[in-house]
């Protein structure tokens, strides 16, 4: 059998919080009928501002091919407009339009709940150190994939 201790891994209580996050946003938001995959597009563009459906499709991490049906299902319902760059026609950019405004009124509803469910019992420093600590984790995270992509770039490009 195959042992590890998970009780003590910080990745794996992490990878499961997350999973139980989505889980309970799904519910949340299924009474709205706003998709997860929905919210994540209105929540990068509200955090980063227009972008491309391939930058999106990357920090959703999807492939762009997959994001396109969200688009669409979300342009016909007047919250986003995708138009093409003026620098270079191939790319298109995604736009929220003030028809999201009221989908995105619900998302943030329904993550403060979640938010409240989450954090229930925890102190207000708890909360404080919890909120002082996942950035810090995740900058480290961040900080060793920039460093890898550079010198995974250049063993591409050696002979």
């Amino acid at each position: 059998m195959l042992e590890y201790d998970f009780e003590q891994s910080i990745g794996f209580w992490i990878f499961m919080t997350n999973r139980a996050l989505q889980r309970a946003m799904n519910e949340e938001l299924k009474r709205h009928e706003i998709t997860y995959r929905q919210m994540q597009v209105l929540g990068w563009l509200a955090y980063d501002g227009e972008q491309s459906q391939v930058e999106l499709a990357g920090k959703m991490e999807v492939k762009p091919s997959s994001l396109v049906g969200i688009i669409e299902r979300m342009e016909r319902a007047g919250w986003i407009r995708r138009e093409s760059c003026t620098d270079d026609r191939r790319r298109n950019v995604v736009r929220v339009l003030p028809g999201a405004k009221q989908a995105w009124a619900k998302i943030v509803e329904c993550a403060s709940r979640v938010r409240a469910r989450a954090t229930s019992g925890l102190s207000q420093r708890e909360h404080e150190m919890l909120l002082q600590l996942l950035p810090r984790v995740h900058a480290n995270l961040a900080a060793e994939l920039v460093v890898r992509r550079p010198r995974e770039a250049a063993n591409k490009e050696a002979p």
